[in-house]
């Protein structure tokens, strides 16, 4: 019976070491979700299995009460999250944001050049109008 009890709380801990290591890493606002949701989950099941070894029974209202706000957290959240637009709640990489200030910093360039180019073929238009 030992070895069950050890094997079972070995796999809760590495189970909510997981999730909590997707809740860090995870790029969306779902992502994270499901791994708050895996850990209300693992907690459960560690106070259902401390349950279960000392033979208790009063601690089955804290079982349904973080079962429900568990479930409440995770609706509230996807009915906001099926709103979000796209790329918002994403935490983007340093290599991300340089590669987007790139772009927007060629863009800018680019039109800045273009303006140049604009003015200076006016100019000669206007000056072989004189010329001729």
């Amino acid at each position: 019976m030992t070895a069950v009890i050890i094997v079972c709380g070995v796999l809760l801990t590495v189970g909510a070491t997981l999730a909590i290591i997707r809740v860090e890493k995870g790029p969306s606002m779902l992502d994270r979700t499901v791994g708050l949701d895996i850990v209300v989950t693992t907690m459960i099941a560690a106070i259902a299995l401390y349950a279960a070894i000392q033979r208790r029974a009063d601690v089955v209202p804290i079982l349904v009460v973080l079962s429900m706000v568990g479930f409440v957290g995770s609706v509230t959240i996807a009915r906001f999250a099926s709103v979000e637009p796209v790329g918002e709640g994403r935490v983007r990489t340093r290599e991300e944001i340089a590669a987007q200030e790139a772009e927007r910093i060629a863009a800018e360039d680019e039109a800045e050049e273009a303006r140049r180019l604009g003015r200076r073929e006016s100019a000669d238009e206007r000056h072989d109008g004189e010329v001729r």
